[in-house]
């Protein structure tokens, strides 16, 4: 017999229902839990495919489960799992320190369509994160590998419904993966917003509006994620702001606040702005493996500065002013557009002294470069021409290069 939930949780999940009237309640349907999620077969099936040598994807479908008793339009959320070994005994903890044991991982973010595909790439990817390999002798040739998807509905509070989930079945590929050196992900970066960030206007432009939160040196990213802690520190006036996962998202990855400060609530559309309770210096801290948040205040006050520069052979090692992020309150961020050639040296001083000075070596990003600045640290030298957006943060000394 399948289990029957109460109507009061698809109101609470925004499930899309229509009724006629208000009088209409006794026939609104019933969310129940489904017992068949069916996973097609793969257009890989029957075939041993060379993950190197093919420029094919593997395609998923399956058929939605019925969650109500007349089958009404609800919202369901999918993930998929790829068992490189065959077998789903324990999933790949980025957190970790230990996957030895591990035998399958999920592949990418919940979605919402009943089909999805992957490249030889990822699966390849997939393969080499499960074996550990780290030469290509180790490699012992072809291999099977086997998908599953899971379903589940949630409630507003994005708190998934006991007894929604379910699980697929199995459906098997033959592949021969391939080593290759992994290029580790880049951090997982979020962004704060809001009135106590920046100019305060809750818009989207890079430095004036929002700033992006910073790796921390000698701190580990998962290499195939790139998920760990990141920090921000500033000062914040207690006026609000919250954390976006990214700019272009609708707000679908976002931290705010519950019921009180300390109480932080992830992806929650409803979630109160996180104020402070106080006006001073904070570290902002995510860690975006455990989606843990911490805001804590900072004892010792830093050095506000009236004026930063970048200066560098592009400008005869004059001052090229900087922008302060924030003007209404004490600012400790920076921001710039400018354009550089390749081989430009550059550093990032106090206006009109060179007793506050930062530089350092350029980390690679797919968006850009990103800096653990030192006092009289070697000058920066632009690899690439092109026009970037530079931030800096005078109390971590944390400089990041977006190239527009």
């Amino acid at each position: 017999m399948k289990k029957i939930f109460s109507f009061a949780l698809m109101l609470l999940g925004g499930f899309a229902m229509l009724t006629s009237c208000s009088d209409d309640r006794d026939s609104n349907p019933t969310l129940i839990q489904p017992d068949v999620l069916v996973l097609n077969e793969t257009n890989w099936r029957g075939s041993t495919v060379e993950l190197e040598n093919t420029a094919d994807s593997v395609l998923l479908s399956w058929s939605a489960p019925k969650y109500t008793t007349d089958n009404a339009a609800i919202l369901v959320n999918y993930e998929i799992d790829f068992s490189p070994k065959g077998t789903f005994n324990q999933i790949y903890d980025a957190t970790a320190e230990d996957n030895s044991n591990a035998d399958y991982v999920t592949m990418g973010k919940p979605q919402s369509q009943c089909s999805v595909k992957y490249s030889a790439k990822d699966l390849n990817a997939a393969y080499l994160q499960i074996y550990g390999w780290t030469t290509a002798e180790e490699v012992p040739g072809a291999l099977p590998g086997a998908f599953r998807v899971r379903a589940y509905v949630k409630k507003a509070t994005q708190e998934v419904i006991v007894g929604s989930q379910i699980t697929s079945n199995e459906v098997t590929i033959k592949v021969l993966p391939y080593f290759i050196l992994l290029k580790p992900a880049d951090p997982e970066i979020w962004w704060l917003i809001g009135s106590d960030i920046a100019d305060g206007t809750w818009g989207s432009d890079i430095g004036k509006c929002v700033i992006p939160m910073q790796t921390i040196e000698d701190e580990s990213y998962d290499m195939t994620t790139g998920k760990g802690k990141i920090q921000w520190t500033g000062y914040l006036a207690g006026n609000g702001f919250k954390l976006r996962g990214a700019l272009d998202d609708g707000w679908a990855a976002q931290w705010g606040q519950g019921d009180s400060f300390g109480e932080f609530k992830k992806n929650d559309g409803g979630s109160a702005n996180i104020s402070v309770p106080s006006a001073g210096i904070y570290t902002v801290t995510l860690h975006t493996g455990e989606d843990k948040l911490t805001v804590e205040a900072v004892a010792d006050a830093p050095k506000v500065f009236t004026g930063m520069c970048i200066s560098g052979s592009f400008n005869g090692w004059g001052d090229t002013d900087m922008i302060p992020c924030s003007t209404g309150w004490e600012n400790h961020d920076w921001y710039l557009e400018y354009t550089f050639s390749t081989g430009d040296e550059v550093k990032i001083k106090e206006a009109g002294s060179w007793d506050f000075n930062c530089g350092g070596s350029l980390n690679e990003r797919e968006d850009g470069f990103y800096i653990y600045g030192q006092q009289n640290g070697d000058n920066l030298w632009i690899p690439e021409d092109g026009t970037y957006i530079i931030l800096f943060n005078d109390i971590t000394r944390y400089i990041r290069l977006i190239k527009k």
